[in-house]
């Protein structure tokens, strides 16, 4: 059979150790709580972790998100994808969305030859900051303003620490989303995902404070030479001690101790670097407003593959291209 377990599964992300946090099957338990359905496919040496949500009628939609080795797929026949077809259909699904963990300059959309969907799920764009060297080489890279405020943070008192206060963590990402503008998951969410993936040694809390007050946190995830920065929040208090910039290279040193290489700062506005540069300073709508903090950190900008869609019901495929394009118009 295609499908394998939970724990069949984990034993075959064991031997890609390099396989993107969304594909463990800590990822699926999470998303599991929160109405998804994880079903994992495995074929030789190829395998993938799909999330299946119910649709009325019966129908579903899946979501393969930075997939194992997709850099080595095709998708035009093989007996893996002969195998994930007979899942979906099995599911009902409309569509199987395909997110590659792979960069757009690194696969080419021909080589799944599929059209590209007008819809990405993860933030296509990021900001990779290089951990390699000593800890003085990723400082030297950084832009002279941001390792200035990192080091000011620290003679001004400000301090790090690993942090257990899911409650705490999810008032001030409460706090931060009102006033930037955008959507926080349930307390229940952070709780289950510290709850996963912090034993596994691949995640941490961490909060930054001044003389006991919370000033601001953040969770950092990490497997084999990758770490991604998801979740962080702070107050209004104490600006001027630049809690968050300690906080973000406090968070590095803890991923470059597990061996990470690179740390995905995890979103930016969807421009290419020249529009970035140009916008940065007078955009602060949609995530121009943390572009500003991220590019500081000396990372390069980044794009993901394009997501990919495979349909199997043509014709509600095309109702939801009209749902899409409907919501996107009244933005």
């Amino acid at each position: 059979m295609p499908q394998v377990s939970l724990s069949d599964w984990n034993q075959f992300i064991q031997n890609h150790p390099h396989a993107h946090v969304l594909q463990t099957g800590e990822w699926g338990e999470l998303k599991s709580a929160f109405g998804w359905e994880p079903v994992r496919v495995v074929s030789g040496d190829v395998g993938a972790q799909i999330l299946f949500r119910r649709l009325p009628l019966g129908f579903s939609v899946g979501y393969m998100p930075k997939a194992v080795d997709s850099g080595q797929w095709t998708v035009d026949g093989g007996q893996f994808w002969s195998e994930v077809d007979m899942v979906c259909r099995n599911k009902r699904a409309v569509f199987l969305k395909i997110e590659p963990d792979a960069w757009e300059t690194d696969l080419p959309l021909t080589t799944y030859h599929l059209p590209p969907s007008p819809h990405n799920i993860q933030p296509p764009r990021t900001i990779l900051v290089d951990l390699r060297g000593t800890e003085d080489d990723i400082l030297a890279r950084m832009k002279q303003k941001t390792r200035y405020n990192v080091r000011l943070a620290g003679k001004k008192g400000v301090t790090v620490r690993a942090w257990d206060d899911l409650d705490g963590f999810h008032r001030m990402m409460q706090l931060t989303g009102g006033r930037d503008g955008f959507g926080v998951h349930s307390l229940e969410y952070y709780r289950r995902a510290y709850d996963l993936f912090h034993p596994a040694g691949m995640a941490e809390l961490l909060l930054a404070e001044f003389e006991g007050r919370p000033l601001a946190a953040l969770m950092v995830f990490v497997r084999g030479r990758r770490a991604w920065y998801m979740y962080g929040a702070s107050t209004d208090e104490e600006r001027n001690r630049m809690p968050a910039y300690l906080l973000q290279w406090e968070a590095m040193r803890w991923a470059r101790a597990r061996g990470a290489e690179e740390y995905d700062l995890w979103g930016v506005p969807d421009e290419d670097e020249a529009a970035l540069e140009a916008n940065f300073e007078s955009r602060r709508d949609g995530l121009w407003g943390v572009y500003r903090f991220k590019r500081g950190f000396g990372g390069e900008v980044k794009r993901a593959a394009q997501a990919l869609d495979r349909v199997y019901r043509p014709v509600l495929y095309r109702l939801y291209l009209l749902l899409l394009h409907s919501k996107r118009s009244e933005v």
